[in-house]
């Protein structure tokens, strides 16, 4: 590492410095957060191939060994916890998220946090996931996919084009800002080859930036949460400082108990009320500050998708296989499916709602979101819980024995997996060729 970048550790952290020293050269912690609209975390517990360690930092959060793979086994394809490092988990609480708030994650992928806000909100309410880089938006995408989240939608657009449109609508807002990255220099090398202070610095006007735009679609008395995975005052503190001499109508609050460091000193910011996590701490890095909107402004009045002719084809289909009514809209021939109606954007839609299927010529084809929502889950009418053996073949795209005809949904212990057809003897495997494994139920240490 860079001798500038150790010896401004070494100012920061002064008697703990040899301690974090000593953890560079550890393998990064590893952690995972429950998805709670799927299972209890006691489920997990019982099922997850590893040792799992309880995590300080956010509820039904865990550590497990950080030598040990957990990405291809059966429990993380069923969407039942999202892999994440350990201190990320510590932002989501300070947003104490209740059932109904509407969120927005501005700055979402990979989606952890997405993940997180979804538990909390338990499929009531909305949540609004966007990301500016297209790719990332796409593993966004599909992390969404796999945990089962239908009541949300997830963007891929600059946030100064988004914001104007959502003004004072959101109870909560997070930023989990683009940062220099210092506390994930073990998983991304680059970030260690890149550090400079001068990115810090550039670093800090797009992180400005970003701010300046969300603060605008938080309502009045709503809580707006920064956070990054770095160690520099200069994306951390100074930011936090610059924020509220630029937006008088915004408060500091307490970042909570679960955070037990707090701030650097920064010039005359409370820093008792911002909070840090270190190596030593059990996490590889973050800094978060919670702060809450005292005055008004502009509320956007929103729009909502006009319901038009929906498929006799997908309308049969969803009757035929769920026994929950839900609003529906068709795009371009594929179909999706909310609680709630569905909101007019004029930005790029990665997906709203729960993808369920496309008309393909004469017959309607479903698609895997239908059968991994955690809303649906307990509605499906046609359902085969398979035993392990059958779950490794269809996990590894193989058939199984079957005698009646029709969609399926697939699952394991009571937890759907995905889907199939049956033809009258056996299943034919409708689960995506791409997440396809022959190790389900393995430990790969």
């Amino acid at each position: 590492m860079k001798t500038n970048y150790l010896e401004r550790m070494r100012d920061y952290l002064q008697d703990e410095y040899d301690e974090f020293l000593k953890t560079i050269d550890k393998e990064m912690y590893k952690g995972l957060s429950v998805n709670t609209t799927k299972c209890s975390s006691s489920f997990v517990e019982e099922n997850f191939p590893y040792k799992l360690t309880p995590s300080s930092f956010g509820e039904n959060c865990y550590l497990f060994d950080a030598n040990v793979k957990a990405g291809s086994h059966w429990t993380h394809l069923a969407g039942l916890y999202y892999l994440q490092e350990p201190s990320a988990a510590s932002v989501v609480k300070a947003l104490d998220i209740q059932e109904g708030d509407w969120v927005l994650d501005a700055c979402a992928a990979p989606g952890g946090k997405s993940h997180q806000i979804a538990c909390a909100l338990n499929n009531t309410g909305f949540l609004l996931s966007n990301e500016i880089d297209p790719k990332r938006a796409n593993i966004l995408l599909s992390n969404m996919e796999r945990c089962g989240v239908g009541e949300n939608m997830i963007t891929c657009s600059p946030l100064e084009r988004l914001a104007p449109q959502i003004q004072g609508v959101f109870d909560k807002v997070l930023v989990d800002a683009p940062c220099s990255g210092e506390g994930m220099m073990k998983k991304h090398e680059l970030a260690s080859v890149e550090w400079s202070a001068e990115n810090n610095l550039a670093c800090q006007k797009r992180q400005l930036r970003i701010l300046d735009e969300a603060v605008s679609c938080l309502k009045e008395g709503g809580i707006l949460v920064y956070s990054t995975c770095t160690y520099a005052i200069e994306e951390n503190e100074a930011v936090i400082y610059e924020f509220l001499k630029r937006h008088p109508e915004m408060e500091l609050l307490d970042g909570g108990d679960h955070v037990k460091r707090r701030g650097l000193p920064y010039k005359d910011l409370d820093v008792s009320k911002v909070r840090r996590i270190y190596p030593m701490d059990g996490g590889e890095g973050h800094f978060f500050a919670k702060m809450r909107k005292k005055g008004g402004m502009k509320t956007s009045i929103l729009k909502y998708k006009k319901v038009k002719k929906i498929s006799p084809l997908a309308i049969e289909f969803i009757k035929e296989q769920s026994d929950l009514s839900l609003n529906l809209i068709e795009i371009n021939n594929k179909v999706y499916a909310r609680k709630e109606m569905f909101l007019d954007l004029d930005v790029n839609v990665l997906r709203q709602g729960i993808y369920t299927g496309e008309v393909v010529k004469n017959r309607f084809e479903p698609h895997q979101h239908f059968y991994m929502s955690s809303l649906l889950m307990s509605h499906y009418r046609h359902v085969i819980d398979m035993n392990k053996e059958e779950a490794q073949l269809f996990l590894s795209g193989n058939v199984f024995p079957y005698e009646q005809k029709g969609y399926v949904c697939c699952s394991y212990k009571h937890i759907p997996l995905g889907y199939g057809k049956g033809d009258g003897t056996q299943i034919k495997n409708k689960y995506p060729k791409g997440l396809r494994t022959l190790k389900a139920f393995d430990r790969t240490d």
